[in-house]
């Protein structure tokens, strides 16, 4: 049972359900849904920035557990760390509005997975914030990548061509910086 020293996500202790290959995939995944917590809320009353990371770590947990990487899967040795987020706000959200997220594959390979996060008002559906994350699997025992297993590379390739006719948003792969050209404007 984990202590009260960690982060713990709201899914954790729950086995990954049974993947069923002939079912169809959503596109967008939408797999989590929640209200802002009191906790969470800083001192301009909105949803401080960190918390818009942990709801985006608690979505990926809950899609991680979609494609069948769970507590036992990381008992075997493995399991997905981040290597890189790019996280845009949109509009503030504050204690007690209704959050649901959505989660976009990207792209994939052997080692790697490229998803977007979109998290929306649960009420309204206005875009509140994006994480574009890009994930690699490791080996946790030799603390480097490694190959994903075939049976979860077959369910991220799954995903991904169901996600294949959605929309690639324009900030994704964006780099950040100070666009001066705007300052002649």
């Amino acid at each position: 049972m984990p202590g009260p020293d960690r982060v713990v996500t709201p899914l954790e202790g729950r086995a990954s359900p049974p993947w069923d290959a002939e079912a169809p995939v959503p596109a967008p995944l939408r797999l989590l849904r929640c209200t802002v917590d009191p906790s969470w809320v800083d001192y301009n009353r909105h949803m401080s920035e960190s918390c818009y990371l942990l709801v985006f770590g608690n979505g990926a947990d809950a899609f991680f557990r979609y494609v069948g990487i769970d507590e036992a899967y990381r008992a075997a040795g493995h399991s997905l760390y981040t290597v890189q987020t790019h996280l845009h706000h949109h509009r503030e959200v504050a204690e007690g509005e209704p959050l649901a997220l959505t989660l976009q594959v990207l792209d994939h390979d052997a080692r790697r997975l490229h998803v977007l996060h979109e998290l929306h008002h649960g009420d309204t559906g206005v875009l509140l914030a994006s994480a574009e994350q890009l994930l690699v699997h490791v080996d946790v025992a030799a603390g480097r990548s490694c190959p994903m297993p075939a049976k979860l590379q077959e369910r991220l390739a799954a995903v991904r061509a169901a996600h294949a006719h959605l929309p690639r948003p324009a900030l994704v792969g964006r780099p950040m910086g100070i666009d001066h050209s705007r300052e002649a404007r």
